[in-house]
Protein backbone atom coordinates (compact mmCIF):
# COMPACT_ATOMS: atom_id res chain seq x y z
CA UNK A 1 0.00 0.00 0.00
CA UNK A 2 1.38 3.41 -0.91
CA UNK A 3 0.24 6.88 -1.88
CA UNK A 4 -3.15 8.20 -0.88
CA UNK A 5 -5.33 5.28 -1.81
CA UNK A 6 -5.03 1.78 -3.19
CA UNK A 7 -7.67 0.12 -5.34
CA UNK A 8 -9.71 3.30 -5.84
CA UNK A 9 -10.56 3.90 -9.49
CA UNK A 10 -12.19 7.16 -10.47
CA UNK A 11 -14.10 8.01 -13.62
CA UNK A 12 -11.91 10.01 -15.97
CA UNK A 13 -14.45 12.80 -16.27
CA UNK A 14 -14.45 13.72 -12.55
CA UNK A 15 -12.86 17.17 -11.99
CA UNK A 16 -9.47 17.14 -10.25
CA UNK A 17 -10.79 18.98 -7.17
CA UNK A 18 -13.57 16.42 -6.74
CA UNK A 19 -11.12 13.55 -7.28
CA UNK A 20 -9.02 14.95 -4.43
CA UNK A 21 -12.07 14.98 -2.15
CA UNK A 22 -12.89 11.38 -3.03
CA UNK A 23 -9.31 10.33 -2.25
CA UNK A 24 -9.41 12.19 1.09
CA UNK A 25 -12.63 10.39 1.95
CA UNK A 26 -10.78 7.08 1.65
CA UNK A 27 -8.22 8.12 4.27
CA UNK A 28 -9.09 7.88 7.95
CA UNK A 29 -7.92 11.24 9.26
CA UNK A 30 -8.81 10.12 12.78
CA UNK A 31 -6.42 7.17 12.57
CA UNK A 32 -3.59 8.86 14.53
CA UNK A 33 -5.94 9.34 17.50
CA UNK A 34 -7.19 5.74 17.36
CA UNK A 35 -3.77 4.21 16.74
CA UNK A 36 -1.70 2.56 19.48
CA UNK A 37 1.03 5.18 19.72
CA UNK A 38 3.88 5.82 22.11
CA UNK A 39 7.08 7.86 21.98
CA UNK A 40 9.76 5.16 21.67
CA UNK A 41 13.15 6.85 21.53
CA UNK A 42 15.12 9.85 20.36
CA UNK A 43 18.09 9.47 18.01
CA UNK A 44 21.13 11.72 18.00
CA UNK A 45 24.82 11.64 17.10
CA UNK A 46 27.82 11.65 19.44
CA UNK A 47 31.54 11.95 18.86
CA UNK A 48 32.75 9.31 21.32
CA UNK A 49 30.28 6.52 22.05
CA UNK A 50 32.09 5.05 25.06
CA UNK A 51 32.57 8.46 26.65
CA UNK A 52 28.86 9.25 26.33
CA UNK A 53 27.81 5.83 27.62
CA UNK A 54 30.06 6.34 30.64
CA UNK A 55 28.56 9.77 31.39
CA UNK A 56 24.96 8.67 30.94
CA UNK A 57 25.33 5.58 33.10
CA UNK A 58 27.59 6.96 35.83
CA UNK A 59 26.40 10.58 36.05
CA UNK A 60 22.78 10.51 34.84
CA UNK A 61 21.87 7.04 36.11
CA UNK A 62 20.79 5.47 32.82
CA UNK A 63 21.27 1.82 31.94
CA UNK A 64 22.96 0.53 28.80
CA UNK A 65 20.23 -1.58 27.19
CA UNK A 66 21.84 -2.80 23.97
CA UNK A 67 24.53 -1.98 21.44
CA UNK A 68 25.15 -2.80 17.81
CA UNK A 69 28.10 -2.19 15.53
CA UNK A 70 27.62 -2.03 11.77
CA UNK A 71 31.15 -1.90 10.32
CA UNK A 72 30.00 -2.28 6.71
CA UNK A 73 28.07 0.99 7.14
CA UNK A 74 30.74 2.50 9.42
CA UNK A 75 28.52 3.33 12.38
CA UNK A 76 27.58 2.01 15.82
CA UNK A 77 24.53 2.48 18.05
CA UNK A 78 23.91 2.31 21.77
CA UNK A 79 20.48 2.34 23.42
CA UNK A 80 20.23 3.72 26.96
CA UNK A 81 17.37 4.53 29.29
CA UNK A 82 15.94 4.22 32.76
CA UNK A 83 14.06 1.00 32.03
CA UNK A 84 13.29 -1.55 29.32
CA UNK A 85 12.42 -0.34 25.82
CA UNK A 86 9.03 -2.05 25.88
CA UNK A 87 7.71 0.48 28.39
CA UNK A 88 10.27 3.32 28.72
CA UNK A 89 11.43 6.12 26.46
CA UNK A 90 15.12 5.68 25.62
CA UNK A 91 17.95 7.35 23.72
CA UNK A 92 19.58 5.87 20.64
CA UNK A 93 23.12 7.21 20.34
CA UNK A 94 24.76 7.03 16.93
CA UNK A 95 28.51 7.08 16.41
CA UNK A 96 29.72 7.48 12.82
CA UNK A 97 33.24 6.15 12.39
CA UNK A 98 35.83 8.92 12.48
CA UNK A 99 33.43 11.80 13.28
CA UNK A 100 34.37 13.24 16.66
CA UNK A 101 32.09 16.28 16.94
CA UNK A 102 28.81 17.71 15.67
CA UNK A 103 27.03 21.05 15.57
CA UNK A 104 24.05 20.92 17.96
CA UNK A 105 22.53 24.00 16.30
CA UNK A 106 20.22 26.54 17.92
CA UNK A 107 16.93 24.78 17.15
CA UNK A 108 17.43 21.91 19.58
CA UNK A 109 16.36 22.93 23.08
CA UNK A 110 17.03 20.22 25.65
CA UNK A 111 16.20 16.82 26.99
CA UNK A 112 14.71 16.61 30.48
CA UNK A 113 15.16 14.18 33.34
CA UNK A 114 12.72 14.07 36.24
CA UNK A 115 14.03 13.30 39.71
CA UNK A 116 12.77 13.53 43.27
CA UNK A 117 15.85 15.52 44.35
CA UNK A 118 17.47 17.87 41.83
CA UNK A 119 20.00 19.19 44.37
CA UNK A 120 21.29 15.70 45.07
CA UNK A 121 21.48 14.77 41.37
CA UNK A 122 23.36 17.98 40.54
CA UNK A 123 25.99 17.22 43.17
CA UNK A 124 26.31 13.68 41.86
CA UNK A 125 26.78 14.91 38.28
CA UNK A 126 29.30 17.50 39.46
CA UNK A 127 31.27 14.78 41.27
CA UNK A 128 31.40 12.83 38.01
CA UNK A 129 32.86 15.82 36.17
CA UNK A 130 29.63 17.05 34.62
CA UNK A 131 29.15 20.60 33.33
CA UNK A 132 26.48 22.36 35.42
CA UNK A 133 25.18 25.31 33.40
CA UNK A 134 22.39 26.31 35.80
CA UNK A 135 22.58 25.49 39.48
CA UNK A 136 19.65 23.81 41.21
CA UNK A 137 16.94 26.14 42.41
CA UNK A 138 13.33 27.23 41.87
CA UNK A 139 12.32 28.21 38.36
CA UNK A 140 11.95 31.97 37.86
CA UNK A 141 8.55 33.06 39.12
CA UNK A 142 7.65 29.58 40.37
CA UNK A 143 8.44 26.85 42.88
CA UNK A 144 9.51 23.90 40.71
CA UNK A 145 13.18 23.14 41.32
CA UNK A 146 15.24 22.77 38.14
CA UNK A 147 18.85 22.72 36.97
CA UNK A 148 20.63 22.44 33.63
CA UNK A 149 23.67 20.37 32.70
CA UNK A 150 25.49 19.65 29.45
CA UNK A 151 26.70 16.24 28.35
CA UNK A 152 30.15 15.73 26.74
CA UNK A 153 28.75 16.45 23.26
CA UNK A 154 27.04 19.70 24.23
CA UNK A 155 23.47 18.44 24.54
CA UNK A 156 21.60 20.23 27.31
CA UNK A 157 19.68 18.24 29.92
CA UNK A 158 17.14 19.93 32.16
CA UNK A 159 16.73 18.32 35.59
CA UNK A 160 13.19 18.72 36.93
CA UNK A 161 12.10 17.92 40.48
CA UNK A 162 8.86 15.94 40.83
CA UNK A 163 7.40 14.13 43.85
CA UNK A 164 6.52 11.06 41.76
CA UNK A 165 8.58 9.89 38.79
CA UNK A 166 7.28 7.29 36.34
CA UNK A 167 9.89 7.49 33.57
CA UNK A 168 12.79 9.82 34.41
CA UNK A 169 13.40 10.71 30.74
CA UNK A 170 10.41 13.03 30.59
CA UNK A 171 10.82 15.53 27.77
CA UNK A 172 12.35 16.53 24.43
CA UNK A 173 12.35 20.26 23.70
CA UNK A 174 12.57 21.68 20.16
CA UNK A 175 12.21 25.26 18.90
CA UNK A 176 9.76 26.11 16.13
CA UNK A 177 9.09 29.19 14.02
CA UNK A 178 5.27 29.04 14.05
CA UNK A 179 3.83 27.46 17.16
CA UNK A 180 0.21 27.20 16.05
CA UNK A 181 1.21 25.57 12.77
CA UNK A 182 3.47 23.13 14.62
CA UNK A 183 0.71 22.24 17.10
CA UNK A 184 -1.74 21.54 14.27
CA UNK A 185 0.84 19.40 12.50
CA UNK A 186 1.60 17.22 15.51
CA UNK A 187 -2.06 16.90 16.43
CA UNK A 188 -3.12 15.88 12.92
CA UNK A 189 -0.09 13.88 11.77
CA UNK A 190 0.85 12.17 15.04
CA UNK A 191 -2.30 12.30 17.14
CA UNK A 192 -0.54 14.14 19.97
CA UNK A 193 -2.61 16.38 22.20
CA UNK A 194 -1.68 19.64 23.90
CA UNK A 195 -1.47 18.89 27.61
CA UNK A 196 -0.17 22.31 28.66
CA UNK A 197 0.53 25.67 27.06
CA UNK A 198 2.33 28.60 28.68
CA UNK A 199 2.85 32.10 27.29
CA UNK A 200 5.61 34.17 28.89
CA UNK A 201 5.47 37.69 27.40
CA UNK A 202 8.00 38.99 29.92
CA UNK A 203 10.65 36.68 28.47
CA UNK A 204 9.10 36.70 24.98
CA UNK A 205 8.40 33.01 24.47
CA UNK A 206 5.53 30.52 24.40
CA UNK A 207 5.74 26.78 25.00
CA UNK A 208 3.34 23.98 24.19
CA UNK A 209 3.64 20.54 25.76
CA UNK A 210 2.28 17.70 23.62
CA UNK A 211 1.91 14.05 24.56
CA UNK A 212 -0.14 10.88 24.40
CA UNK A 213 -0.62 11.09 28.16
CA UNK A 214 -0.28 13.82 30.77
CA UNK A 215 3.27 15.09 31.20
CA UNK A 216 3.67 13.57 34.66
CA UNK A 217 2.77 10.13 33.29
CA UNK A 218 4.83 9.79 30.10
CA UNK A 219 7.54 11.41 27.98
CA UNK A 220 6.30 14.50 26.15
CA UNK A 221 7.39 16.85 23.37
CA UNK A 222 7.91 20.51 24.27
CA UNK A 223 7.69 23.00 21.40
CA UNK A 224 9.11 26.47 22.08
CA UNK A 225 8.33 29.62 20.12
CA UNK A 226 10.55 32.64 20.76
CA UNK A 227 8.78 35.85 19.76
CA UNK A 228 9.77 36.95 16.26
CA UNK A 229 12.12 34.03 15.52
CA UNK A 230 10.88 32.05 12.52
CA UNK A 231 13.89 29.88 11.65
CA UNK A 232 16.57 27.93 13.48
CA UNK A 233 19.72 26.03 12.60
CA UNK A 234 19.12 22.28 12.88
CA UNK A 235 22.85 21.53 13.13
CA UNK A 236 24.19 18.05 12.42
CA UNK A 237 23.83 16.40 15.83
CA UNK A 238 20.14 15.83 16.59
CA UNK A 239 18.44 13.31 14.29
CA UNK A 240 14.83 12.30 15.06
CA UNK A 241 12.12 11.01 17.37
CA UNK A 242 10.70 7.50 16.87
CA UNK A 243 7.01 6.82 17.51
CA UNK A 244 5.24 3.47 17.54
CA UNK A 245 2.27 2.73 15.27
CA UNK A 246 0.12 -0.29 14.43
CA UNK A 247 0.10 0.56 10.70
CA UNK A 248 2.81 2.60 8.96
CA UNK A 249 0.86 2.60 5.69
CA UNK A 250 -2.34 4.13 7.10
CA UNK A 251 -0.18 6.52 9.10
CA UNK A 252 1.75 7.59 6.00
CA UNK A 253 -1.47 8.36 4.13
CA UNK A 254 -2.51 10.76 6.88
CA UNK A 255 0.94 12.37 7.11
CA UNK A 256 0.94 12.87 3.35
CA UNK A 257 -2.29 14.85 3.51
CA UNK A 258 -1.17 16.86 6.54
CA UNK A 259 2.09 17.88 4.86
CA UNK A 260 0.11 19.16 1.88
CA UNK A 261 -1.93 21.34 4.22
CA UNK A 262 0.70 22.54 6.69
CA UNK A 263 4.12 21.85 5.16
CA UNK A 264 6.81 19.26 5.77
CA UNK A 265 7.37 16.18 3.64
CA UNK A 266 7.70 12.42 3.74
CA UNK A 267 11.39 11.51 3.47
CA UNK A 268 11.03 7.73 3.45
CA UNK A 269 7.97 6.02 2.01
CA UNK A 270 6.34 3.36 4.21
CA UNK A 271 7.86 -0.10 4.03
CA UNK A 272 10.44 -2.44 5.58
CA UNK A 273 14.03 -1.36 6.17
CA UNK A 274 16.30 -3.54 3.99
CA UNK A 275 18.07 -6.17 6.07
CA UNK A 276 16.09 -5.37 9.21
CA UNK A 277 12.52 -5.80 7.87
CA UNK A 278 11.13 -3.35 10.41
CA UNK A 279 8.44 -1.30 8.68
CA UNK A 280 8.83 2.47 9.03
CA UNK A 281 7.85 5.77 7.47
CA UNK A 282 9.79 8.98 8.11
CA UNK A 283 8.89 12.61 7.56
CA UNK A 284 9.82 16.19 8.35
CA UNK A 285 7.52 18.64 10.11
CA UNK A 286 7.10 22.20 8.74
CA UNK A 287 10.19 23.32 10.71
CA UNK A 288 12.33 20.47 9.40
CA UNK A 289 12.29 18.26 12.52
CA UNK A 290 12.24 14.57 11.66
CA UNK A 291 9.94 11.85 13.01
CA UNK A 292 10.01 8.13 12.23
CA UNK A 293 6.91 6.00 12.73
CA UNK A 294 7.86 2.40 13.56
CA UNK A 295 5.62 -0.66 13.31
CA UNK A 296 4.88 -1.78 16.88
CA UNK A 297 5.09 -5.54 16.23
CA UNK A 298 8.32 -5.19 14.24
CA UNK A 299 9.82 -3.04 16.99
CA UNK A 300 9.14 -5.71 19.61
CA UNK A 301 10.73 -8.34 17.34
CA UNK A 302 13.87 -6.19 17.23
CA UNK A 303 14.07 -6.44 21.00
CA UNK A 304 13.83 -10.24 21.12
Amino acid sequence: MSGFCVGLSLPTDIPHSLSHLVVMAEIDLEWPKKDNRRLLHVVYRVGDLERTIKFYTEALGMKLLRQRDVPEEKYANAFLGFGDEQSHFVVELTYNYGVTSYDVGDGFGHFAIATQDVYKLVEHIRAKGGNITREAGPVQGGTTVIAFVKDPDGYTFALVQRPIVHDPFCQISLRVGDLERAIKFYEKALGLKVVRKVDNPENKYTIAILGYKEEDDATVLELTYNYGVTEYSKGTAYAQIAVGTDDVYKSADVVNLVTQELGGKITRQPGPIPGLNTKVVSFLDPDGWKTVLVDNEDFLKELE
